[in-house]
């Protein structure tokens, strides 16, 4: 006969979450209650004692946490060692700043006083104005801690903590803070919950990030606006001429023509391709929300791959001539459009822009000009598909959830995983347990208490699988 195996280490930590899925609600209860409005100077005072609410319970289970200050809102820094020395150190980072609730007679209960209810599916929901941006979110990671602590009385790899306040409201502090503090935040990888899954029964790993380059162009032809009737054939009109560049920058099938554009960028493997294609998603399904229906972007991709993978080329707005009510009859001087590039891979948002510019100055008029204003820019962040840190992530939230777990891309950005990768020199696990129909940002924002308890599950079981090694 043989003898029983022995049980896991992490076995009675799952079941401690379990146990303390009651107190975990009254903690985030607490955390949510605090109205930390980052973008309101009104609510300073409260975003510090969001702050301070959350050093005092990580120093409660043993971190040596501090709240920092910084020209905004505070930092959250908290450090704790693992029982294996050997094992990868972590940095987890989350936010605890909330949006602004108005319009507030949206809401159908207190923004501030959160509660459990019932979803429109019947599904138990938690509601509140940051629950699952991001309060709810960091909070999993702080609860699977607790039950490592209180199981075996340490974690199972050395955590660094940091949480700040200001990323709703620009993260103005970050940078520098990370500057200042690189030495003593530089860890193996850096974990960030403010993400999605693929569905309730789906986690996902989002692997790839677009970045961003902004641009705003003006178009200068005569010195005034003119009359129609008399300089109508003869003089050169800015509007035409921008709507003729804006047009040039795609050919018929939906590449971008800019020389150089696509330099950096790499073809998405066919088992990722074949991945997203399993997930269901249709032009219809996607584009159907929004009362659309035909793609736009290259032709012979599909919607996941163009929103995921490949850069893009957008005009965000056009301003030129008379736009009041009625009509007036005018060749106006001057025309605007702001234009963004989504990138992706490799592509150098430098190189970006003055491509672009380049290819708009060949195209003006001899007697006209054109002025440009920056907007911003950052590359776009892709991880290794095969990353060995990513595999471990993505069989520990396979062993959590119904659905195996899935690699994903992100259409937008996370600026403070570039700064990780740029100013860190940390790659970043990006794996989150919100939902589509959270509300993140809206009056009802909500969070699963699914994925609030299996949230908690999720990163006992990751931190578990990153120290094993």
């Amino acid at each position: 006969m043989t003898s029983a195996h022995a049980a896991h280490p992490l076995d009675p930590v799952l079941k401690r979450i379990d146990e303390n899925l009651a107190d975990s609600l009254m903690r985030v209860f607490e955390l949510v209650r605090i109205p930390s409005i980052s973008t309101d100077p009104a609510y300073a005072a409260s975003c510090r004692e969001a702050g301070e609410w959350l050093v005092a319970e990580l120093t409660e289970l043993g971190f040596d946490a501090s709240l920092r200050d910084t020209p905004g809102h505070p930092m959250v820094v908290a450090y704790h060692d693992g029982r294996k020395p050997d094992a990868p150190h972590v940095l987890f980072y989350g936010h605890y700043d909330v949006q602004p609730v108005d319009p507030l007679d949206l809401w159908d209960n207190d923004p501030f006083q959160p509660a459990v209810r019932d979803g429109a599916d019947g599904a138990k929901i938690i509601t509140g104005r940051g629950i699952a941006d991001d309060k709810g979110q960091l909070m999993t990671f702080v609860e699977a801690c607790r039950a490592y602590k209180e199981v075996h009385g340490d974690l199972p790899c050395k955590v660094t903590i940091l949480f700040e306040g200001e990323e709703e409201s620009g993260s103005g502090s970050l940078k520098p803070f990370l500057d200042a503090n690189a030495d003593e935040l530089k860890a193996d990888y850096a974990l960030v919950c403010d993400t999605s899954m693929w569905d309730a029964r789906t986690p996902a790993i989002s692997t790839g990030l677009r970045g961003l380059v902004g641009e705003e162009i003006t178009v200068q032809a005569a010195d005034r606006d003119l009359h129609s009737g008399y300089f109508g054939g003869a003089a050169a009109n800015p509007i035409h001429i921008l709507s003729k560049i804006l047009a040039d920058m795609h050919d018929a099938d939906g590449k971008v023509t800019i020389p150089n554009f696509y330099d950096g960028v790499e073809q998405t493997p066919k088992e990722i391709l074949d991945q997203w294609e399993s997930l269901g998603q249709t032009a219809e399904t996607f584009l159907g929300e929004v009362g659309l229906a035909i793609p736009s972007g290259e032709k012979g991709r599909s919607v996941l791959e163009l929103t995921w993978a490949r850069p893009t080329a957008e005009v965000n707005g056009i301003t030129g001539g008379y736009t009041g009510e009625g009509f007036k009859t005018v060749i106006p001087a001057k025309a605007s459009a702001k234009v963004s590039f989504r990138l992706v891979g490799k592509q150098d948002p430098d190189a970006i822009r003055e491509n672009f510019r380049e290819f708009v100055r060949s195209r003006i008029p001899a007697d006209c000009t054109v002025s440009f204003r920056e907007h911003g820019g950052s590359p776009g962040i892709q991880l290794a598909y095969d990353s060995p840190v990513l595999q471990k992530a993505k069989e520990a939230l396979s062993d959590e959830w119904p659905n195996p777990a899935v690699m994903i891309g992100m259409g937008g950005s996370i600026p403070v995983v570039g700064d990780f990768q740029t100013m860190l020199g940390m790659e970043s696990v990006l794996v989150g347990f919100g939902l589509a129909d959270d509300r993140i940002h809206s009056p009802n924002e909500k969070y699963a208490l699914k994925s609030f308890h299996k949230g908690q599950r999720s990163w006992a079981r990751i931190l578990d699988a990153l120290a094993e090694g």
